[in-house]
């Protein structure tokens, strides 16, 4: 039987694929949220490679817990985007009700993949 910890792993884990893979189908998407000091390539690659590397790490016991800390570092690398993108005059995701809306999910985010890299304690 999976744990809860381990599903809400595989969740989160998909979540990040998913990403992962939009990346590299779909960089115009991303490219409203790249700052203009760094490349929409490279931000696209490595944010692509990373989520990937991190969703597939997610999903194996054995390096779970180093994953969730690099899930959970990206996380917190990508909140300044979105508290960034409450203020913009023109938000990347659409409009400033969705930046809002947006934002709380990123410390949601942040929270889960703190959680994740929490040991289980054995009951």
């Amino acid at each position: 039987m999976f744990s809860k910890k381990a599903i809400a792993a595989y969740v989160f884990g998909a979540f990040l694929l998913l990403g992962g893979i939009n990346h590299f189908l779909k960089p115009e998407f991303y490219a409203p949220f790249v700052p203009s000091q760094i490349s929409l390539e490279f931000a696209n690659w490595s944010s692509g490679i990373l989520e990937l590397i991190l969703g597939l790490g997610l999903f194996f016991s054995r390096v779970r817990i180093i994953a969730a800390w690099g899930a959970f570092c990206l996380m917190l690398a990508f909140l300044p985007i979105h508290v960034w993108d409450v203020f913009r005059d023109d938000p990347a995701i659409g409009s400033a009700t969705a930046a809002y809306i947006r934002l709380p999910f990123q410390f949601f985010f942040i929270l889960w993949t703190w959680w994740l890299a929490q040991p289980e304690t054995k009951k």
